[in-house]
């Protein structure tokens, strides 16, 4: 008996096609997500390569032209890694609430990040970072040179295991950790400045505190006098100028202090001045704008993002001009030190940052958040806790209110704290506001609609577990920067010896 075989229709060889084409495609998007990690990584050591060269062909036949070099590429990978971390405090809180896309946020951090170094960067910084050692302990200027490598080296290694774990960490403290660490290796522990060092400890608690009172009481007043009220959009036109103004003057005092003090010498009371001044007209200025942004608007809660859209990008911005003025040095400042140490032997004298040096921090910077960003930047903005723009405005505002009460208390702050604080500060009063007002209600409420204590705990609104993790990376940031550069430290030592 013959068989006849009917030739496949078009219909069939379309689907063929088609399932072939589909798995083609998975094919393709699987190999992208695996290739992009390893693009990011490429880029990366395409700029610490070149980072050294930038170096060696500055001191080309120099004695010390390898340790300058070395300097460069562990000051390019300390400087991704602060892009990486340190940013995602200034841009989370406008990505969360949904302000800012994610793009967006990573554009406008660059531009103002690498424009706050480059213009207001500082110029001038101390050899040891922030006095934590004495230079005079150090035997000579090759120790010197030794525990400032460390320290750089410790503190990139440090902030980049925090970024993959997905903790925002403090660069600042890292990098005292680093000095630390290196400087009782080199020269025992009397060489530490321990009425310092207890001043930064007692900063690990102050600042994320201060940070989180400040954001939960502009939260409290937005709530009671906009939020709750039977009339949103009247409330709004009243108050939002007035916060606005605040933002601004706050904003305008803060990079008076902190972002142009490298151009120019401002005390706090003119800074405040410029501040008040700012604040009053920006109030004035912005009533006839709320005015006119809310008309036609409907008297509910989602109404009023759309008037703190634009003060929270703004903001976002300022911060990040004013972390790259202040928080490059971090990156750059042992750099420069060693660099002047191999030029000239000293060593205990302030130094002058160069400018190829400068720009190294920068572009890290920019390098660092553009590759590596996105993952700290969603923590901050949406895994802590829900942020909107009126919670995102208090986290921003509560940042710039308490590095100026730190300037004036004398107290070294992280910026990394008070933002992460701030982010605490709005989670933990919605949970103390959302059970208060259960508790209101709960007397009219009737047995069988209550909810048991097991399932109010599941509510919580702010996510333990990140919670704990960025608490202990806080906690062990300085020693554990300090015990990884004092063994880099003995191991460049031995190397040599």
């Amino acid at each position: 008996m013959t068989t006849v075989s009917t030739p496949p229709n078009d219909a069939d060889h379309l689907e063929t096609l088609d399932r072939d084409l589909h798995r083609f495609s998975h094919l393709e998007s699987a190999n992208q997500y695996v290739a992009r990690p390893m693009i990011g990584l490429g880029i990366s050591l395409a700029f610490i390569v070149l980072a050294g060269l930038g170096a060696m062909m500055f001191f080309g036949g120099d004695q010390h032209t390898m340790v300058v070099v070395a300097a460069a590429i562990f000051g390019a990978y300390m400087a991704i890694n602060i892009g990486a971390n340190d940013v995602a405090n200034n841009m989370g809180p406008a990505v969360g609430a949904n302000a800012l896309t994610m793009g967006g946020a990573i554009a406008i951090a660059a531009i103002f990040e690498s424009a706050g170094a480059l213009i207001a960067g500082g110029d001038v910084v101390s050899t040891i970072a922030k006095g934590i050692v004495t230079p005079e302990s150090m035997e000579t200027a090759e120790v010197f040179i030794w525990a400032m490598l460390a320290a750089l080296l410790s503190s990139a290694l440090w902030v980049n295991l925090a970024t993959w774990v997905g903790a925002p960490v403090s660069t600042t403290h890292s990098v005292v950790g680093g000095v630390m660490g290196a400087g009782i290796a080199a020269a025992g522990f009397a060489a530490v400045n321990w009425s310092k060092m207890t001043a930064i400890a007692a900063s690990w608690v102050i600042s994320p505190v201060l940070g989180g009172v400040i954001a939960a009481l502009f939260l409290w007043f937005i709530k009671s006098n906009i939020i709750y009220r039977t009339d949103k959009i009247a409330a709004a036109r009243k108050w939002v100028p007035v916060l606005v103004g605040i933002m601004a003057g706050t904003f305008a005092a803060y990079l008076a202090l902190k972002g142009l003090k490298h151009l120019m010498r401002i005390s706090l009371g003119t800074a405040l001045l410029i501040g008040l001044v700012v604040a009053v007209v920006t109030w004035v200025g912005m009533i006839p704008v709320i005015r006119k942004q809310s008309e036609g608007l409907e008297n509910r809660n989602r109404s009023l993002k759309v008037l703190f859209g634009i003060p929270l990008v703004v903001s976002a911005a300022l911060l990040s001009f004013a972390h790259g003025a202040n928080d490059v040095a971090n990156a750059v400042g042992p750099l420069a030190a060693i660099v002047q140490a191999s030029q000239s032997g000293d060593f205990t004298h302030a130094v002058s940052i160069p400018t190829w040096v400068m720009v190294i921090g920068a572009f890290g910077i920019s390098f660092g958040l553009f590759l590596f960003g996105p993952k700290l930047i969603r923590m901050v903005g949406s895994q802590i806790t829900k942020l909107n723009p009126m919670r995102a405005y208090c986290v921003a505002l509560s940042a710039a209110i308490t590095v100026i009460v730190a300037s004036w208390l004398g107290l070294p702050v992280s910026s990394t704290h008070i933002a992460v604080g701030g982010v605490f500060g709005v989670g933990f009063f919605r949970e103390w506001d959302a059970e208060r007002r259960l508790r209101l209600a709960r007397v009219n409420m009737p047995d069988e609609t209550r909810i048991a204590p097991e399932e109010r705990r599941r509510r919580k609104l702010v996510r333990r577990s990140h919670f704990m993790t960025i608490i202990a990376a806080w906690v062990i940031t300085v020693p554990a920067a300090a015990t990884m550069s004092a063994v880099i430290f003995f191991g460049i030592q031995s190397m040599i010896g």
